[in-house]
Order: structure tokens, then sequence, then C-alpha cells
């Protein structure tokens, strides 16, 4: 299978720390964490993603559906295709490795990936966890996490 993202969600999933909208949007997140992790491939998708599903049933009018969310994502694709040398468009599949991982955390760190997050609510948090060396973020490769790099 493949992990359908959004672009701007590429950048949450570094952070991500367990923390969410609701009990149901956590553990919709926690499941999507772990595909990761195990190595499914990742495509980029435009709007509501397998991040965004629990919301879309949850809430009259979901902030995936509005503006802010879309506009997050052309700046975090944006950035992204600076870092990865190609372009980041609905249907780009990227490896999900821990080379990958360690190449976004790195530019995410730096700032080089933070505009997609000016006006977020979650702004603080993820820096927090950035500066703190990812400490408690969920998705952490483990020993088995693949290695082997890509053209990402």
């Amino acid at each position: 299978m493949t992990v359908r993202l959004r672009a701007h969600h590429l950048l949450c999933m570094l952070t991500y720390v367990g923390r969410g909208y609701s009990p149901a949007f956590t553990a919709g997140y926690e499941r999507v964490v772990r595909r990761i992790a195990s190595g499914e491939p990742l495509m980029v998708v435009d709007g509501p993603d397998d991040i965004c599903a629990p919301l879309l049933d949850e809430e009259e009018e979901p902030h995936c559906l509005k503006d802010g969310a879309a506009t997050r994502d052309r700046h975090a694709a944006t950035s992204l295709a600076r870092l990865l040398d190609h372009p980041v468009v609905a249907g780009t599949t990227l490896a999900a490795n821990a080379a990958l991982l360690a190449r976004l955390r790195k530019a995410f760190s730096s700032g080089r990936l933070r505009r997609a997050c000016i006006g977020c609510q979650w702004s603080r948090l993820c820096s927090s966890v950035a500066e703190q060396d990812y400490a408690g973020a969920h998705l952490a490769p483990p020993r088995d996490f693949p290695r082997t790099s890509s053209k990402e």
C-alpha cells in the first residue's frame, strides 16, 4: 500500500508526538505513523489525505478543506521541491526511509521547511520538538526502519 499525504503533512509527521484534534484523529495518525515506519511509500495528494480522514467524518467544516490547509500545502511543496531537487506535486512518490526522514528533519530544524508552518496552531509545539532533536516524536526510525536511500 501507499501512504497518501498532503504536502504539509510531510512536515507535520516529523514532529508528531501524539497530540491531535480529537481521539479519533490521534488514533488515525498513529496508524499512519506505523505505516510510514514500516517503509510504505509516500504519495503526495491534493487535499485531504490519510491523516485528515478522521476529521472528515467528525467535523461539519473540517479545517483540512479550507484555504489555510491548501496554502500550507503550496508552501510546503515549494520548500520540499527545493530541498529534494524535483517537483513535489500530486502523484509524487517518495521512499519512506531513514535517509529521507533525516534529510527532512535536518532541513526542518534549520528552518528551510518552515514557511508552511506560519500561522499554524501547532507551530510552537513542532519547534519545541525539533529543538529537542525530535525526542518524543512518534516517527523515530526504529532499527528496522528502511535504511536504503533513494533519489528523494
